[in-house]
This record gives structure tokens, C-alpha cells and sequence, in this order.
């Protein structure tokens, strides 16, 4: 079968190809991507190419499919699976796969194993590993989102506390009850990070996110009201920091002179970080949820507190398998709604700019259905494009009848009315 992929062949090289995939083996599974959502993990292995982890070093000769946030339907079942698997379910991959120590992951590692592409080719030691799991949601882009959702679900899970003073072992998660804030918070993952934080089981009594854009945190009050999230039981607060001689002193009394048992940083920003420590409570953690570009990025951290009020401080990246299955069970049980992470949508043939730009293309997550040709477009455009486009003239009814959110209806109409990829 033929497919289209975006393959990468080292530092800035990707190039959209078609191409002929072998004869799958019985181990194997042949499957069509419906989309993908781009992550800056993909934008860092572009520009670092042979150099990155998990990019190969021959990848000059052996291109790889880049992309790995992606969702589609099983096409054929090799043998060995054919009691596991049918034909035309859904599916999600998880992209870290820990084989034997490996960094080996779908769109860094693999010549036909990628989200980019149109149809691709599991291999065994994925199906083998328990990292391509059903999916049961309506819409392909939620399943997109699952991944994503992970790294904000680990995240949470992460977080640790002591359970008694003077003994040493571990209570896992955020502090049920407890203060918790995210800085710089209303960005795509912050989003993300506000709606677990208030639907999942264990919530702090009180949330504070801050920002210090006006707008951004004008469209967090609206996808995510505190008025819903006092309905589940938790306090959320939204503030405007640029304006804040002290912040973190505002912060502390807006918690009625409490500090923070739970801190996430969502900006790889020194002073954000070192707000961060300063909010850390007795036994207070600091989650740096943000990854930095820059390998030499440093901040302080106030080691008395470190020794005398056992604040601590841990950093994750990505979610395990376990994550990604209470991401898709909460999103299938619409518990949660990350569809406020996106803010642009295109083709297949929009993907490699799209990829090599991405941190300077505004907004939040931007998804690719590799099945359409489509410039990368902002949501935001749709109604402008309408005047000339009816097909984003309907788009742009269908999100705005949403709170202006990406959803069901606008992927089945984008779908059957875009125009087709074509290479």
C-alpha cells in the first residue's frame, strides 16, 4: 500500500513523500493516521536531527516518520494479533515505549511508524510493549489530544508528599485539599492542567492560575468557569500578575495567608520558577512542568526551606501508559474537555512549516489531518476565510455554536468537505 508521510532526513529536512510500505509481517499492523497533533518534542527533533535522543544516527539513510500525538483505524491485523485487534477500530499509540532502555519512539525512530503519514505500519515491539491501545471516543482529535493529556496527567500523579512528619515514605499526587497553584498557566497544556485539576478525584480545595496576558486569561474564565469548578468543589482563581508589585505576597493572602502545598511551572522562565519555590509551603512541591530549549537553563531554589521545611521539587516529561489510560477513559466519559488546547488546523501538506515554525506560530496545539490538503490555519480565521470559503464559513458556525472550541461536528464536516490530499 502506498502512503504519504512527512519523513525527516536530519537537521530542518523534512520532505513530504509518497511512498510504497512492505507487505506487513505477522506481528505487525497496518493503519491509517487520521490526525495528529504537532508537539515541540517534534519541533526540537527537526532542528537537532542525528543529534536528538531518540532520532537515529543514521536517519540521513533511514528517514523517519516524524510525529507521534496521533490517532487513527486499523486497516489490516497480522496474524498473531488477529484475536486482539478488528479491522476499523479506533486506536492511540503510547509513544514512550522503555524497550530494553531504548529511547526508540514513533515519529523520532522509525522509517514507517510515525503521525504524519497516512497510513503506517505498527510494529510488533509496540503491540508487544501495551503501547497501542483501543479508543473508544467519537472524534480522532480527542484521541490526538490523549497523549498530551498524559504528560498533564503524570504530572499530577508525580507530585509527592511526606505522609507524617518524621517518617520518610511517600503519599503519590497532589495534596487532596491542599492549595495548589499553576504559574504562567493559561497556555494549551495549562489548560489541559486547570480541567484535570478540577475533574479528577484528587482536587485541591483552592487553585490559583496565573498569567500575565489579559486575553489568555479572559478565554481560560470562558472554556473553564470558576463558577464550574465550584461545583466540583475547588476554589479557582484567576490573576493578572503583570500589574502585581508582589505576587507572590498577593498570592499568598488571596489563600488567606496560606502558602501552596502544590506549585506547576508551565513557563521555563527563571523569576516564574523562583515565584514558584518562593509560594512552596511546608512540605510544599514544586512540579517544573515546562521543558526548556536551552540544556544550560538554571534557576534558584531556597535550600533553608529545602532543609527546614522539606519543600522539594520534581520535573516530569510525558506520561506512562497508565496515564494515557485515565486520559482517554476521562475524555470518553467527557470528564474532561482538552479541546480548548487547539487553535489551528491543516493538511498533511501543511505539517513540515507548520513543524519547523512551531514556536513561532501563535496559540496553542496545532492539529494535522493527513488525509486533507489544508494550509495550517487559525481558528480564529475561520470567520474572515468564510466570506470567500464556504467551507469555513460553516466550520466557523459549527465552532463559534461550541464556545468557539474545536469539536465533533467541526472534524465530521472538515472531513467530508476538505479537499483531498493529494501528492
Amino acid at each position: 500500500m502506498k502512503t504519504t508521510a512527512l519523513k525527516l532526513y536530519g537537521k530542518n529536512d523534512l520532505r513530504l513523500e509518497t511512498f510504497e510500505l512492505p507487505e506487513i509481517k505477522d506481528d505487525e499492523i497496518l493503519a491509517k493516521v487520521v490526525s495528529d497533533s504537532l508537539c515541540m518534542s517534534s519541533y526540537k527533533a527537526t532542528i537537532q536531527g542525528a543529534d536528538h535522543k531518540r532520532v537515529p544516527d543514521n536517519v540521513a539513510e533511514k528517514p523517519i516518520i516524524i510525529g507521534h500525538e496521533f490517532c487513527g483505524e486499523f486497516v489490516k491485523i497480522g496474524a498473531k494479533w488477529a484475536n486482539d485487534y478488528k479491522v476499523g477500530d479506533k486506536f492511540v499509540v503510547q509513544p514512550s515505549m522503555n524497550y530494553k532502555g531504548s529511547l526508540d519512539a514513533p515519529g523520532y525512530s522509525f522509517s514507517y511508524y510515525g503521525g504524519d503519514a497516512t497510513y503506517i505500519i505498527i510494529p510488533a515491539v509496540a503491540i508487544e510493549l501495551g503501547c497501542v491501545l483501543p479508543y473508544f471516543g467519537k472524534s480522532f482529535f480527542y484521541g490526538s489530544l490523549g497523549e498530551p493529556m498524559s504528560c498533564i496527567v503524570g504530572g499530577f500523579h508525580a507530585n509527592y508528599h511526606h505522609r507524617k512528619q518524621g517518617y520518610y515514605d511517600h503519599v503519590m499526587g497532589i495534596k487532596e485539599g491542599g492549595y495548589a497553584a499553576i504559574l504562567a498557566g493559561v497556555g494549551p497544556m495549562g489548560l489541559g492542567a486547570i480541567d484535570y485539576a478540577i475533574h479528577n478525584p484528587r482536587k485541591p480545595k483552592m487553585l490559583v492560575v496565573t498569567d500575565i496576558s489579559k486575553d489568555r486569561l479572559a478565554r481560560a474564565k470562558e472554556i473553564l468557569p470558576v463558577e464550574d469548578a465550584a461545583k466540583n468543589g475547588v476554589k479557582l482563581v484567576y490573576v493578572d500578575t503583570s500589574d502585581i508589585a508582589d505576587p507572590v505576597a498577593y498570592l499568598k493572602e488571596l489563600a488567606d495567608g496560606n502558602s501552596y502545598d502544590d506549585v506547576f511551572v508551565f513557563a521555563p522562565v527563571k523569576p516564574v520558577v523562583e515565584m514558584g519555590d518562593k509560594l512552596l509551603a511546608k512540605d510544599g512541591c514544586l512540579n517544573f512542568f515546562a521543558g526548556p530549549t536551552n540544556p544550560q537553563f538554571t534557576a534558584e531554589f531556597n535550600f533553608y526551606n529545602v532543609h527546614y521545611a522539606t519543600t522539594h521539587i520534581v520535573g516530569t516529561s510525558g506520561g506512562n501508559t497508565d496515564d494515557l489510560k485515565e486520559s482517554l477513559k476521562m475524555m470518553e466519559s467527557k470528564q474532561i474537555n482538552p479541546a480548548a488546547m487547539i487553535t489551528h488546523v491543516g493538511g498533511l501538506d501543511s505539517a513540515a512549516e507548520a513543524t519547523k515554525n512551531l514556536p513561532n506560530i501563535p496559540g496553542g496545539k496545532k492539529l494535522i489531518y493527513t488525509h486533507i490538503s489544508m494550509p495550517l490555519t487559525a481558528i480564529a480565521d475561520f470567520e474572515e476565510l468564510g466570506k470567500t470559503d464556504p467551507v469555513f464559513a460553516r466550520l466557523d458556525q459549527i465552532v463559534k455554536d461550541h464556545n468557539g472550541l474545536w469539536n465533533d461536528e467541526a472534524e465530521e464536516y472538515l472531513l467530508k468537505n476538505a479537499t483531498a490530499l493529494s501528492i
